[in-house]
């Protein structure tokens, strides 16, 4: 994992990124402006714990994605996951960051479906020593919904951010059904995942060149 000196906010984004898409990217960039986040890390995952891994891109395809996706941002990828075996487990992510950037305070970036079910992951306690859990609501009616699982959590050691968060109504299954169909998905991913996409023939989709 590439990291460099001590900062005091280092906040990690995880998930299968399949492919990584332009909500993921508005999701991150709302929560860097709103906590003041010094580095941001996407780290696509080997094995999602969490749910089917149905239509899976190669790893090397998702990472190369991600790459593709961060560098305009400024944002940073890690293929810690992608090279540990077995399931990934962010915990253990968690730990390695803290290993290597002792003098950095720990963020989990996550969408509201994720935070909702922290209390059941793995060693959620630990987790919940290691890094601030940071969530958004899907829509204007899902902040109550939110409040309420973070003060939950909070009795159990969680720190927590619920922030108000503009979303792009874009998900990974929607870019692949769309290529899938042969439908165009501009606007829908960065146009160099677009690119990526095509020339490797992605997802069922069929190459221009």
């Amino acid at each position: 994992m590439e990291t460099g000196g001590p900062m005091r906010k280092l906040a990690m984004f995880g998930g299968t990124f399949n492919p990584i898409h332009n909500g993921h990217l508005h999701l991150v960039q709302g929560f860097r402006e709103r906590l003041g986040l010094d580095r941001v890390l996407l780290i696509p995952s080997r094995v999602p714990p969490h749910k089917a891994a149905a239509d899976l891109a190669d790893a090397k395809d998702r990472l190369e994605m991600c790459r593709l996706a961060a560098q305009p941002y400024g944002l940073e990828v890690s293929d810690a996951e992608l090279l540990r075996q077995g399931p990934s487990y962010t915990v253990d992510t968690l730990r390695q960051l803290h290993r290597e950037n002792p003098g950095a305070e720990l963020y989990l970036l996550m969408g509201a479906d994720m935070f909702l079910t922290l209390e059941h992951w793995y060693q959620s306690g630990e987790l919940f020593r290691l890094a601030r859990m940071c969530a958004a609501p899907r829509d204007e009616n899902g902040r109550g919904e939110l409040l309420a699982y973070a003060e939950r959590i909070e009795s159990l050691g969680a720190k927590t951010h619920v922030e108000e968060l503009s979303l792009l109504p874009v998900s990974s299954t929607l870019v692949r059904g769309r290529i899938a169909r042969g439908l165009p998905i501009a606007g829908l991913v960065p146009k160099a995942v677009e690119a990526y996409i095509t020339a490797h023939h992605l997802y069922g989709g069929i190459s221009n060149g």
